[in-house]
């Protein structure tokens, strides 16, 4: 998810920094994010922080305060049930248009991801695992060739990694992802829709969260 760091503004490294931070569990839920703090942190002036934290806000991960501070979302139980209910209605048109729109290109970006997590996980290093259990999903919705689907997840990306992150069965997630890739690969659209049915239900019962609203 890291942007390219040639040519990035300051504003963009700070953005980048504070969302990794936060997705990585750097900066726990409800924590204070003090302009003046982190621009010290960071070796930048406060305008570009603002900046970031106003972008933060957009993303879904950073709550405002008034005046000159801000703190990392603390996602509800009714927050967190409706990712799942938007994130069920979008992965299974998008897994199935992967499976039967796939390309050699494509296939290889996925497999790239599902390495990089099949060995994070079995080394026990939770946060690659996690980064590219998200990249793996993000590189299924490219292979769909849908521009609005494409578009709807860029909306919703980081709100939706930081949603993919909440577990600890790292080898468990790897190993769903290596039979829906298998699937894709092999353009098995019913096979597709059964796994990540499950994959989705097993996720909800790994984070123990989403189960009730309010």
């Amino acid at each position: 998810m890291a942007a390219e760091q040639g040519g990035e503004s300051e504003t963009g490294r700070v953005v980048r920094a504070l969302r990794d931070e936060i997705l990585d569990g750097v900066r726990e839920p409800g924590s204070k994010l003090v302009e003046r703090d982190l621009a010290a942190d960071l070796g930048v002036s406060r305008v570009p922080v603002r900046d970031a934290l106003k972008a933060l806000v957009a993303e879904g991960l950073v709550t405002p305060r008034p005046r000159t501070w801000a703190v990392v979302r603390e996602f509800t139980a009714s927050d967190i049930a409706d990712l799942q209910e938007v994130r069920a209605a979008l992965e299974v048109l998008t897994f199935k248009l992967a499976a039967t729109r796939h390309s050699r290109a494509g296939l290889d970006r996925l497999r790239a991801a599902l390495d990089e997590e099949t060995a994070a996980a079995a080394a026990g290093d939770a946060v690659t695992a996690r980064r590219a259990a998200a990249d793996f999903h993000e590189a299924v919705t490219a292979m769909a060739g849908n521009e609005l689907l494409n578009e709807l997840e860029l909306t919703l990306r980081s709100r939706m990694r930081w949603l993919l992150g909440q577990h600890n069965d790292l080898e468990r997630v790897a190993g769903e992802h290596r039979e829906l890739y298998e699937a894709i690969a092999r353009r098995d659209v019913d096979a597709v829709e059964t796994l990540l049915m499950e994959h989705m239900e097993s996720g909800r019962h790994l984070r123990g969260l989403g189960r009730e609203r309010g």
